[in-house]
């Protein structure tokens, strides 16, 4: 399957290149429309696939983020038109490993038994290369003007637990003291793609993804260990781009582009250029991170809103609770 990893990773290179020079990744202006999303089953697609499709969207103009595979489009009485091409997504199967197999690339644990992985392709066709179907309405992304809080965001934020500290002109999160620097919400300021509250948000997301990382979390140490510049460093942000595009696209919010991590554009190119796997790695982790956010502030949720209103919110995509809604393909 080794074709499927060199196809993926070649599309979203693409889009990276595609928008280097305003820094505008494959993440920034599609997960403005949220999570891709099965058009038949509602399941969000998960892990590399949102990163996969939010390109495809992005070089195609698609505006809608639903998806569905050419019989699923059928099922529900929608053709996709003649000549579409489809987008590849992997779909990862785990199987018991035997004694006599020996595949460290494809071995793994789970629950503490090792198992063996194996990837299988699936094509999915946008709601924009079909007839007979109206793809739902999306939320048009927030425009310039003051800060105005975004409630949902913020009580994510606050269920969160971390230690977030207000001031100063730089963001970031000290593995060290464990805390998580912003600057005040008022330094702020919005852009064609989002509004002053999305800019913090976004931000904000991504130091939090950082902060899952500690070892007393979901301990990704080691690369936050690296010296700035290193391709580990790098790959440690390439993971909190990607954790805070997903958690920006769960929570309502547009992900603002941060230039200072045009830095590290080279670095990210670099390494998926060398290593096909290496942008399903660093999803993966990202998606973990999310997971475990949601999971961690969904039971907060729980004692906040009680079971009715909780269930409500689960329903509706605005919550996760274990196991969360958000792991789908």
């Amino acid at each position: 399957m080794d074709d499927v990893y060199k196809e993926i990773t070649d599309k979203i290179i693409t889009a990276m290149e595609a928008g280097a020079v305003e820094f505008q990744m494959p993440w920034h202006r599609a997960a403005a429309t949220g999570r891709p999303v099965n058009a038949v089953t509602g399941a969000k697609y998960n892990g590399v696939n949102v990163i996969a499709l939010w390109a495809e969207a992005q070089a195609k103009g698609y505006t809608s983020p639903e998806w569905a595979t050419y019989r699923q489009w059928l099922e529900i009485g929608a053709q996709v038109r003649k000549g579409e091409r489809s987008t590849s997504c992997v779909k990862v199967l785990t199987f018991a490993a035997r004694d006599d197999e020996n595949d460290a690339d494809d071995d793994a644990q789970e629950d503490g038994e090792r198992v063996r992985l194996r990837s299988k392709r699936f094509a999915l066709f946008n709601a924009a290369q079909v007839d007979g179907y109206t793809p739902k309405p999306t939320t048009p992304p927030r425009q310039g003007g003051g800060f105005e809080m975004i409630e949902e965001a913020e009580a994510f934020l606050s269920r969160s637990g971390a230690d977030i500290r207000h001031g100063g002109s730089r963001a970031f999160y000290s593995p060290a003291q464990d805390y998580i620097a912003l600057p005040n919400k008022s330094d702020f300021f919005g852009s064609k793609f989002s509004s002053p509250a999305e800019s913090y948000y976004s931000t904000a997301l991504h130091e939090l993804t950082h902060w899952t990382g500690h070892a007393s979390r979901l301990d990704r140490a080691e690369g936050m260990k690296n010296r700035f510049g290193s391709q580990g460093y790098a790959m440690e942000e390439l993971v909190a781009e990607l954790g805070a595009a997903f958690l920006c696209a769960d929570l309502g919010v547009s992900v603002d582009p941060r230039l200072d991590h045009a830095a590290y554009l080279q670095s990210w190119l670099s390494v998926l250029k060398d290593d096909s796997r290496a942008i399903f790695t660093a999803a993966s982790k990202a998606k973990t991170a999310a997971q475990w956010l949601h999971e961690h502030t969904g039971a907060d949720m729980r004692r906040e809103l009680g079971t009715a209103a909780l269930a409500a919110a689960v329903t509706e995509g605005r919550a996760a609770v274990s196991p969360a809604p958000v792991n789908a393909l």
